[in-house]
């Protein structure tokens, strides 16, 4: 079967997206979604994500991990969601979408994607590190030099420790470059590997910043770009209004035989 599909990139974590409104692409099929993912032996991608119709939502999102397995909450996926369903004209310029962690909203302006984040509670600190939940699990330690860091080794070494190897924990190095601007490099579950970026990762270190005194909005960089994180703290020392911002843009379209 000649399936079509549309790659798509959020500050350079890349997704192959599918439209299955009619419900015909084999979601139980982990080998299939792995295969698609592989960058030698597929068409590329650091995870798949599906489009399908809900009655409650203009969308729903199905997020797939590369390696073939359903996924939680992926904020730079999400965005490119939001911008695919532009291009399908299932929306305009505003969704209200469900994805693995519930409900979002999200706006289109000019280049960038404001996507709605759910609110945050219980944040846990461990020893100088900090573990929350954005969507997704995120592992946050602060350091003093994180271009010249072996994420992958520091990561996948805590990404594997006793407490996170059954589920697993994506973990954030953040390097603090200003008054309102931090650097993040992620090691991803799923990927195992460390990818360009990632939005729930992103926003678990903003909020981890602002813990530590950075005020919202705050600039973010990452390897594939720049995105920016907005929220308030609540008196209790949880957050909402969380907003994760930043572009999402088509690579190429193609069509493969599955």
């Amino acid at each position: 079967m000649a399936t079509s599909f549309y790659k798509y990139q959020g500050t350079g974590n890349d997704f192959v997206m599918i439209d299955n409104r009619k419900l015909t692409f084999p979601a139980d099929d982990e080998a299939l979604v792995k295969q698609l993912c592989d960058r030698r032996m597929g068409i590329g991608a650091d995870g798949l994500i599906l489009l399908q119709d809900h009655p409650d939502y203009d969308f729903e999102m199905v997020y797939f991990n590369a390696d073939g397995r359903l996924g939680s909450m992926c904020g730079n996926g999400a965005r490119c969601t939001v911008r695919f369903a532009k291009q399908l004209g299932v929306i305009e310029d505003v969704a209200c979408f469900l994805a693995a962690d519930g409900e979002h909203q999200a706006s289109i302006e000019r280049d960038e994607i404001h996507l709605k984040m759910n609110d945050v509670q219980g944040v846990e600190k461990i020893g100088e590190d900090y573990y929350l939940n954005t969507g997704s699990p995120h592992y946050i330690r602060f350091v003093d030099d994180v271009e010249n860091l072996d994420v992958y080794t520091e990561g996948r070494a805590i990404r594997y420790n006793d407490r996170f190897k059954a589920v697993g924990t994506n973990v954030n190095f953040v390097q603090r470059l200003g008054e309102n601007e931090i650097f993040v490099r992620t090691y991803e579950r799923g990927v195992e590997d460390e990818t360009l970026s990632c939005g729930t990762g992103v926003t678990a270190a903003a909020l981890v910043a602002g813990i530590k005194g950075m005020q919202s909005p705050l600039k973010v960089k990452v390897l594939g770009g720049e995105l920016q994180v907005a929220f308030e703290r609540n008196s209790d020392g949880s957050f909402k209004y969380i907003y994760l911002i930043g572009p999402a843009r088509l690579v190429f379209t193609g069509s493969i035989t599955i």
